[in-house]
């Protein structure tokens, strides 16, 4: 096809940026796009649907793990090629939901998955607890405070029974993060787990003016800790940096501008759990997570401590709070002094929020109230 320089665009072939995802829509999902009536869950992990068109789609959404192999993959598409034409897709929480357009089409889906053995676990759906969404942890990450994949297979293996159900008085999204850094969602989960460094960044003065550009190191301080200095390396005098450790609250921006800068420790390294965040808006504003715990330890490999604090808060939480509410708002109904007593966490000054910046006039929620009178 020749270049028609009226219309530049025509038959171009381009690379820049993802395909568009239309094309990546089952049939009856692009058939019916922005027709959807309603939804319901027919039992865990299984959806339906419901088009004005009268079309229905059936989704049956797996547990999977964040990180997986080409092989698992494979598997995946040889499911989807078998029961879905070919289409599945992930959720944002690494769930993998594959989709038929019919109801017969269901359980033999169902049947195929279980004959697997436990590689795909069908829930996640309702009030129950879907999968962590986490970051990358020891396996890709330079900065981590902890490990990602690991804490969270210690953590589901002990809650799996509440994915594969739907008991819990509401939906409990738990998150990890493995620095504050936070490429996670822990700031807006029912549940969070959060890395975090607790000693200063150690200087490599020998390295650091082969590896950095101190300017950038500097300036890539939120809390202007990291200063210019000077070091003597080998008898000569070199210009180098130094950290207010007064003003550090040990983030590990510098590291990831100066990799002379590192802030993995063994000992100082560890856990913290924070609750009550949530993106929903259904029966209050959306409400950003509070610290409740601030420290445990990096356990390897089965971080017994971290898993029976997030287990203890979650069953507290289904037993004590009403249908359809989060564990943010049971928090604030009993009262967070409340809360602190039947989750069995020791409350103290570190748990109190003296953030110079929180003021609570600022109105940082996007819901709207309609009114009839608004024209």
């Amino acid at each position: 096809m020749g270049y028609n320089p009226d219309k530049p665009m025509d038959g171009r072939i381009s690379d820049l940026g993802p395909p568009h995802y239309e094309q990546f829509f089952p049939p009856v999902i692009k058939a019916n796009k922005g027709k959807w009536l309603w939804h319901e869950i027919l039992q865990p992990g299984v959806l339906m649907h419901k088009s004005e068109t009268g079309d229905e789609v059936y989704t049956v959404r797996c547990g999977t793990a964040r990180l997986i192999t080409v092989n698992f993959i494979r598997e995946i598409c040889d499911i989807a090629d078998k029961h879905c034409d070919g289409f599945m897709r992930w959720t944002t929480r690494n769930n993998v939901e594959f989709m038929v357009d019919s109801k017969d089409k269901v359980q033999p889906l169902l049947d195929d998955l279980k004959s697997r053995g436990n590689k795909f676990p069908v829930g996640g759906t309702g009030a129950g607890v879907t999968n962590i969404v986490h970051t990358q942890g020891w396996v890709h990450c330079h900065t981590p405070a902890t490990d990602a994949s690991g804490v969270v297979k210690a953590v589901m293996d002990e809650l799996f029974d509440y994915f594969t159900s739907m008991t819990l008085p509401a939906q409990v999204r738990i998150a990890l993060a493995c620095c504050l850094n936070m490429c996670g969602a822990v700031h807006a989960s029912d549940i969070a787990i959060l890395g975090i460094h607790r000693k200063p960044p150690m200087i490599d003065h020998k390295r650091i003016t082969g590896v950095c550009e101190l300017p950038l190191a500097i300036a890539s301080c939120p809390l202007g800790a990291v200063k210019p200095a000077k070091a003597e390396v080998d008898g000569k005098e070199i210009k180098t940096v130094k950290v207010t450790v007064e003003r550090c609250m040990f983030c590990g921006n510098c590291y990831t501008m100066c990799p002379a800068m590192p802030l993995a420790d063994p000992e100082g390294d560890g856990i913290a759990i924070l609750v009550g965040g949530k993106v929903s808006n259904a029966k209050s504003a959306p409400k950003f997570s509070k610290l409740v715990i601030p420290f445990l330890p990096n356990t390897t490999p089965r971080w017994p401590e971290t898993v029976e604090a997030v287990k203890k808060i979650l069953e507290a939480y289904a037993k004590d709070a009403k249908k359809y509410e989060r564990v943010g708002e049971w928090a604030e109904r009993i009262g967070w002094e409340k809360f602190f007593e039947k989750c069995d966490i020791p409350f103290t000054e570190k748990s109190i929020d003296d953030y110079r910046l929180a003021y609570n006039t600022w109105r940082t929620t996007t819901q709207f109230k309609y009114t009839s009178h608004i024209k």
